[in-house]
């Protein structure tokens, strides 16, 4: 027979192990938790194209410069660059900061009558992609 409360065989190591669990228990409490981040608001960066500031034509010449910004209070994690028709792509932009701003140079020489079409979106740190914006620029 085990050592034990009088009478109860393994009374002992069951009030140890009754023992055991309290303090595991209260222990708990003052235990780190697990912690999640925040969701985020589940909306992508907000893109504009400040300059030029609506589709606009131009005289094919030196390169044309687009600048604009993206905004995230996720903070922006990426913002993408695609054209239609004349220029290759441009690479896209990683950044960490709630607003970032972009600036291009457009190759306009011997383009004359093409017209070169900008779309731009951004990707903030949750995943999230914003609405693309588009610019059009039209070479004469």
């Amino acid at each position: 027979m085990s050592k034990g409360s009088p009478g109860r065989p393994g009374g002992g190591f069951r009030a140890v192990a009754a023992l055991l669990v309290g303090a595991l228990v209260w222990d708990c409490s003052d235990r780190d938790r697990l912690t999640f981040t925040t969701p985020g608001n589940g909306i992508g960066p907000t893109t504009v194209i400040d300059d030029p500031s609506k589709d606009t034509a131009i005289q094919p010449g030196p390169l044309f410069p687009v600048s604009g910004r993206s905004i995230d209070p996720d903070s922006v994690d990426t913002v993408y660059f695609r054209t239609v028709g004349g220029i290759l792509g441009f690479p896209p932009l990683v950044a960490s900061s709630d607003t970032v701003h972009f600036g291009l140079q457009i190759a306009t020489q011997g383009l004359s009558g093409q017209t070169i079409t900008l779309l731009v979106f951004g990707t903030d740190k949750k995943g999230n992609r914003g609405d693309t914006v588009t610019r059009s620029v039209t070479i004469q």
